[in-house]
């Protein structure tokens, strides 16, 4: 005897099963759809043509997905735009506050049009969500000591040289921060350990000099 209850069931296990398959394949053509525009995206970059590139991302771009924000700020800061650079790694912040790469990478055009203010306010936010972060510590430690304010300078080269006592820069930086708050003796030990890692170095004997 025919069931139309199994018959009707049949239906929709069926309609079910064409819709899946519908819509599993317009994710895989919307998946590479966007895996071409970023290879394209890589090509065009490796060839300097940013403007380029900058299209080849424009037909894919959405306004709530990171990975396509932050590749657009990095692309317009190498074709100098930095203002749409900057707009950009704003936007991928604002979708992913706790990822400090985005944070690094609006660095780079505030930096170009020389927003001081705006570099150490990223730095302070990277160093709130990871406070050993040794990059951060050490640009904003050169933006105090750029400012004279040596004493803040300080703290920041004296946390790099407590997790490493052989960073070059971080010593000498350290060094010369003393030197400024007149620690002589101090300053003096660290411009000769900066020598037995960098032999010869010119700042570490200039600051030599200025103590003898």
């Amino acid at each position: 005897m025919f069931n139309w209850n199994n018959m009707e069931n049949l239906k929709r296990i069926t309609l079910i099963a064409i819709f899946a398959m519908f819509v599993n394949g317009v994710k895989s053509q919307k998946q590479s759809t966007t895996q071409n525009a970023f290879i394209n995206s890589y090509e065009s970059e490796q060839a300097k043509k940013y403007s380029q590139v900058v299209n080849d991302l424009k037909p894919i771009y959405k306004s709530n997905e990171y990975f396509v924000n932050i590749r657009m700020g990095w692309l317009y800061y190498l074709a100098k735009q930095y203002s749409e650079s900057i707009k950009y790694y704003n936007i991928a912040i604002s979708i992913k506050p706790y990822a400090i790469e985005a944070r690094f990478g609006s660095v780079k055009p505030l930096s170009a049009i020389q927003s001081w203010n705006s570099v150490q306010a990223q730095y302070l936010q990277i160093l709130k969500i990871d406070p050993l972060n040794t990059v951060a510590n050490y640009w904003l430690g050169v933006i105090y000591y750029n400012r004279k304010e040596f004493s803040s300078a300080l703290k920041l080269f004296e946390k790099i040289v407590n997790l490493y006592p052989l960073d070059y820069d971080s010593i000498n930086m350290l060094a010369w921060s003393k030197l400024n708050l007149g620690k002589l003796s101090e300053a003096k030990v660290l411009f000769n350990e900066a020598l037995l890692i960098r032999p010869g170095d010119s700042s570490a004997l200039e600051g030599l000099k200025l103590i003898k």
